[in-house]
C-alpha cells in the first residue's frame, strides 16, 4: 500500500484509491493530483497485462511536468481486475474507451464506487454525467442505478469530455440566472494532451492545425444537453434539455495543455446586458465549494477584462486547473453574447473532475 498524503484536518476519513489505466497520461494526472490530496491514499495501481507485475517506475513512460511521486515508484502494477483491488474505497478510471466498458462494469458489479473518465457510460440514462462544479444534483441517480444492477455500494459516475467540461460551466451560470438558452455555437482549439500518448504525430501538428477530432463534436453536442438538463419525475433517469441546440466544431492545435473555446450564445428570452453576464459568471458558486471539498476552486470562473485573454500558457492553471477562465465577453451581432473560455483539459477536463466528483460523493455519504 502507498501512503501518498497526510491525514486531513477535517473529520473526513482518508479513502483508499485504486487507479485503472495508471500508466497512461490520465492515470499519471490522477497520481499527481491524488498524491497531494488529503482525502485519498493511493492504494493500488492497475494497467494492461503488458505493465502488470512491473514496478510503476519501469512500467510508465512518465509525461507529467511534475516529478513522479516517490511513493509510487516501486509499487507493483496490478491487472485491472476487481480481485486485485481489495481494500480500495474508490476506483478512478483513466482507461481508454476501447477497454473501459467491461472493466469498469466489472468493478461496479464487485461493489466498488467507480469514477470514470471514459466515454462508455456517459450517455446511459441512470449514470450521472457530472461536471462537479455544475450538476451534482444528478447524484440522485445513484439510488436508481444501484437498484437497477442490484448493488449495495457500487455505482459508476462519469465526468464529461474534456472540451464539454469547460463549456458547460458558463452555460450553467447563464441558464440559472437568465433562463433557458436557445442556441449555442462553440469552436474549440484543443491541446494535444487531450489525445493521450503518443497522441498526434509531430508531422501532423507542428506548424499546423488539424480541423477534425474524430467523434468529438457529437459528444459535445449530446453531453451539454444531458449535463444542463434535469432528472425525470422519479429520479431514475436523466432528462436532457429538449429545446437547446448546440453546434460544435473541434480543432486540434499545437498547444500542450489547455483547451480554448470560442462560444456564441442565444437566449430564449430577453438577453441580459454584458455587465450582467460578467457579474453572473464572477459570482457563480457550486455545492462542492459550500460543503468544503478539497479540490473545489475558490472561484469557479475567473473573468478577465484583458482584451487578449484567456491564453493557454497564462491561464490554464487558474484555480490549480479546476477553474474556467472566461474573457472577451461582448455582444454578438448574430446571437446575443459571445466569449472565449479556457479549461485545463487534464485537470477539470479529466482527472481533476473525477477526483472532485469522488470528494463530493464522500462528503454526501455515497461512499
Amino acid at each position: 500500500m502507498v501512503s501518498s498524503a497526510s491525514s486531513p484536518s477535517s473529520p473526513d476519513r482518508v479513502l483508499n484509491a485504486g487507479i485503472l489505466g495508471a500508466t497512461g497520461t490520465v492515470g499519471q494526472r490522477f497520481i499527481v493530483l491524488l498524491a497531494q490530496n488529503p482525502m485519498f491514499r493511493i492504494h493500488s495501481l492497475g494497467a494492461s497485462e503488458r505493465s502488470s507485475g512491473r514496478q510503476y517506475s519501469q512500467a510508465a513512460k512518465w509525461k507529467m511536468s511534475e516529478l513522479m511521486p516517490q511513493e509510487v515508484r516501486d509499487v507493483v502494477v496490478k491487472p485491472c481486475d476487481p480481485t486485485h483491488f481489495e481494500g480500495c474505497d474508490v476506483i478512478f478510471s483513466g482507461l481508454d474507451a476501447s477497454v473501459a466498458g467491461d472493466i469498469e462494469k466489472a468493478f461496479m458489479e464487485a461493489d466498488f464506487a467507480v469514477f470514470s473518465n471514459a466515454k462508455n457510460y456517459r450517455m446511459v440514462s441512470n449514470v450521472p454525467l457530472c461536471v462537479p462544479v455544475v450538476n451534482t444534483d444528478h447524484y440522485s441517480l445513484i439510488a436508481a442505478q444501484r437498484a437497477h444492477y442490484g448493488m449495495k455500494k457500487g455505482f459508476i459516475v462519469t465526468n464529461s469530455n474534456c472540451s464539454t467540461s469547460g463549456l458547460v460551466v458558463p452555460l450553467k451560470a447563464l441558464q440559472d440566472s437568465f433562463g433557458p438558452l436557445k442556441r449555442v455555437i462553440v469552436t474549440t482549439l484543443q491541446a494535444i494532451s487531450g489525445a493521450g500518448y503518443p497522441g498526434v504525430a509531430s508531422l501532423d501538428i507542428l506548424d499546423n492545425i488539424v480541423p477534425l477530432i474524430s467523434g468529438e463534436e457529437p459528444k459535445m453536442e449530446a453531453e451539454v444537453l444531458k449535463i444542463l438538463g434535469g432528472l425525470n419525475d422519479s429520479a431514475t433517469a436523466c432528462a436532457p434539455l429538449p429545446d437547446l441546440k448546440v453546434s460544435a466544431t473541434c480543432n486540434r492545435v499545437p498547444v500542450v495543455d489547455g483547451h480554448t473555446e470560442c462560444v456564441n450564445v442565444e437566449f430564449s428570452g430577453t438577453p441580459p446586458s454584458i455587465g450582467d453576464v460578467k457579474k453572473c459568471l464572477r459570482e457563480f458558486t457550486c455545492e462542492a465549494q459550500a460543503i468544503g471539498c478539497y479540490s473545489a476552486p475558490k472561484q469557479v470562473m475567473v473573468v478577465t477584462e484583458e482584451e487578449d485573454r484567456p491564453q493557454p500558457r497564462l491561464d490554464r492553471n487558474a484555480g490549480e486547473g479546476m477553474a474556467v477562465t472566461v474573457g472577451r465577453i461582448r455582444e454578438c451581432p448574430v446571437f446575443h453574447v459571445r466569449f472565449t473560455l479556457l479549461v485545463h483539459n487534464t485537470v477539470l477536463g479529466a482527472a481533476g473532475a473525477s477526483i472532485l466528483n469522488a470528494e463530493y460523493a464522500a462528503k454526501k455519504g455515497f461512499i
